[in-house]
């Protein structure tokens, strides 16, 4: 008895703060979900009229859409290779011993502490400018002409500038997990005789499996909604070439100030984003459980 009132008044207590967040969460989509619906321009105030399902068939069928679509799982997926992969070989470093360790690993995680608009900045203006930038710098140093990377490569250019800022968080969670890592194994397995590389896939590696998992969840819950880096560098150019879903639907809303399709862009957004959650959720259960 005593166990059930404690429940009841832990939930009395929890009440008024999730109230709160379902508030605040269910408000904004049912107003977003209710304009959706309707032929709503900001140019045209008091000409909202009904439209029904219009919105979501012009957005789905924009051939901007599947270019956004394809853009926004291209970044996720380089991103992804790019941290993880690098991410290992960074926390296996930062776990030797070695002079000034603490100092390095500061450094080596500081870019995740720098906002995304001032990154994309520097990465625009210090490294890829094909004028004044540092790869233009060392080209000419070489004899090769510069090379405009956020012309000619856009999509590849989002996709270094956000993993720089990424890679540091995925050093830190596998640091972590290398870390706890038992190092009686290690020196077992290599008393038998098993080389470096042995060593690495079939113990730090197993080992590392949760932790990259986890990583990769988290990272593509944030990487669905990448959106400074390109305001900032390429505007969604040229053309469509660098625009994701999340940049779509800015233009949409606030570039040609159509509130109701940029209102159904969101919705299917938000629909993509819980259907890769659940499926990643799923596999990050799976593996929990293995």
């Amino acid at each position: 008895m005593a166990t059930l009132h404690t429940r009841a008044a832990a939930r009395l207590m929890m009440a008024p703060s999730v109230l709160l967040l379902l508030a605040w969460m269910i408000i904004p989509l049912s107003l977003t979900i209710y304009f959706s619906f309707l032929r709503y321009n900001l140019l045209m105030p008091g000409m909202e009229e009904w439209a029904g399902f219009t919105n979501y068939s012009f957005f789905l069928t924009d051939p901007a859409f599947f270019q956004a679509l394809f853009n926004t799982l291209a970044i996720v997926v380089g991103v992804l290779c790019i941290t993880v992969f690098g991410g290992i070989a960074l926390a296996l470093l930062l776990d030797q011993p070695m002079y000034g360790q603490g100092i390095v690993r500061i450094l080596v995680i500081a870019p995740f502490l720098i906002m995304p608009t001032v990154a994309a900045l520097v990465w625009k203006n210090m490294f890829m400018n094909p004028v004044n930038g540092l790869f233009a710098w060392v080209a000419k140093a070489v004899g090769l002409q510069p090379y405009d990377f956020l012309s000619n490569s856009p999509l590849l250019s989002i996709i270094v500038i956000v993993a720089w800022q990424w890679l540091p968080f995925a050093t830190l969670i596998l640091l972590t997990a290398l870390q706890s890592l038992d190092e009686d194994q290690k020196e077992a397995a290599q008393m038998d005789g098993a080389s470096a590389w042995s060593r690495f896939i079939y113990i730090t590696l197993p080992h590392l499996s949760r932790a990259i998992t986890v990583v990769i969840l988290i990272q593509t819950i944030f990487l669905l909604s990448v959106f400074a880096e390109i305001l900032v560098t390429t505007n969604g150019g040229p053309g469509t070439q660098s625009t994701n879903i999340t940049y779509l639907v800015y233009a949409q809303a606030l570039l040609q100030f159509d509130v109701g399709g940029a209102s159904a862009g969101g919705i299917v957004a938000v629909i993509l984003a819980n259907i890769v959650a659940f499926f990643l959720i799923r596999m990050i259960g799976k593996n929990l459980e293995a």
